[in-house]
């Protein structure tokens, strides 16, 4: 080191000075952001903004691996980033994925002397990639995308320094994603019930509330229906209880396949659930009542063996009609479904305006 240090100028020395502590100072940031959101966009933001500041480059992307086994593009700035975002990576294309692969970073000076350039992304974006950094995310020996920089800009070529900056950011951004998504997994233990695997009513509410919310400030409909097992009482005094706990997981496989992916499947308690539909105004809420209630009578329950006969009286709401909060739709739906079962079960009730 001190031989390195005696070969340089004082200019130069001032400079690498100069990139030492900001590079500090972009890690400490970097690291205080970790620990202040376990909001993976958030973080993931500031780390790819201090890469732009630190090296400068035209573009840069963070990539990361899709379920699919593509790599497609989470964060793109840059002249060509609208037409990068919605394009992936297959398998074995491109420098960005011999990086993933390998798990080992790559500084290319020259895109046109290496074999794994692929050419498809400047074509389809009409931009002209020189040279670029690319470097894997790595956490416990396995790769969870890739940061890639490209044409730096300035008279000043990217260098092996600047690999080891990038490198260490990726690092950070490791963590950070690994960070979100346990916290994630978390979140999703405590908002789903147990044994059907439907979100639970802690959920329902929550969302609810957000999305009357909404509908206040935007003007825009939400509906609720909130639905129950006709005389399931006696299908676990006939039956027992493992056959009803059977009869509540395939109804809720039953309910998720008559609505769309946007709406929430709820198991509110015991055997009543509840489905938020976005989006939905009143008639169309009626409709899907409907669709569920056909679907349940018309499905075939076999559980150990033999057939359960199952129904459901079904009540909706929607907003504003019958409710501005998530408590008073809630109430409005549960009021209509009781409706429901004094008109004979098996039916479906709409709520009383409010």
């Amino acid at each position: 080191m001190e031989e390195w240090l005696e070969e340089m100028n004082p200019s130069e020395l001032l400079g690498a000075m100069k990139r030492t502590v900001e590079q500090l100072a972009a890690f400490n940031q970097i690291a205080k952001a970790l620990t202040s959101t376990l909001e993976v966009g958030e973080v993931l933001e500031l780390v790819m903004e201090k890469v732009s500041e630190l090296l400068q480059p035209e573009s840069w992307s963070l990539l990361l691996e899709g379920p699919d086994g593509e790599l497609y593009f989470e964060i793109c700035v840059g002249p060509a980033a609208e037409r990068l975002k919605s394009m992936k990576i297959p398998p074995g294309e491109g420098i960005a994925w011999s990086v993933f692969r390998a798990g080992k970073g790559r500084l290319v000076g020259d895109v046109r002397d290496d074999p794994d350039f692929s050419p498809r992304f400047d074509e389809q974006s009409d931009f002209q990639t020189q040279a670029l950094i690319a470097v894997p995310l790595m956490l416990r020996g396995r790769a969870l995308g890739v940061i890639e920089l490209v044409n730096k800009k300035g008279a000043a070529p990217f260098d092996r320094d600047d690999l080891r900056a990038v490198t260490a950011i990726a690092d950070y951004a490791a963590i950070a994603i690994e960070n979100a998504r346990n916290f994630r997994k978390v979140q999703e233990l405590t908002l789903s019930d147990e044994h059907t695997g439907l979100y639970n009513s802690r959920f329902l509410i929550s969302t609810l509330e957000r999305e009357t919310e909404r509908a206040q400030r935007f003007a825009r409909p939400v509906s609720v229906l909130f639905l129950d097992i006709d005389e399931f009482k006696q299908v676990n005094d006939t039956r027992g209880h493992l056959v009803g706990s059977a009869v509540l997981k395939a109804l809720g496989k039953v309910l998720l396949d008559a609505v769309r992916s946007v709406d929430s499947v709820c198991r509110y308690g015991g055997d009543e659930f509840a489905v938020l539909l976005l989006e939905t105004h009143l008639e169309r809420a009626r409709v899907v009542a409907e669709r569920i209630r056909h679907a349940v009578a018309g499905h075939e329950f076999v559980i150990e063996g033999q057939p359960v006969r199952v129904t459901v009286s079904v009540g909706y709401a929607a907003f504003p009609e019958h409710g501005k909060t998530a408590r008073e739709l809630l109430r409005a739906a549960d009021t209509a479904m009781y409706a429901a079962k004094a008109a004979g079960r098996n039916a479906v009730h709409g709520a009383t305006a409010a």
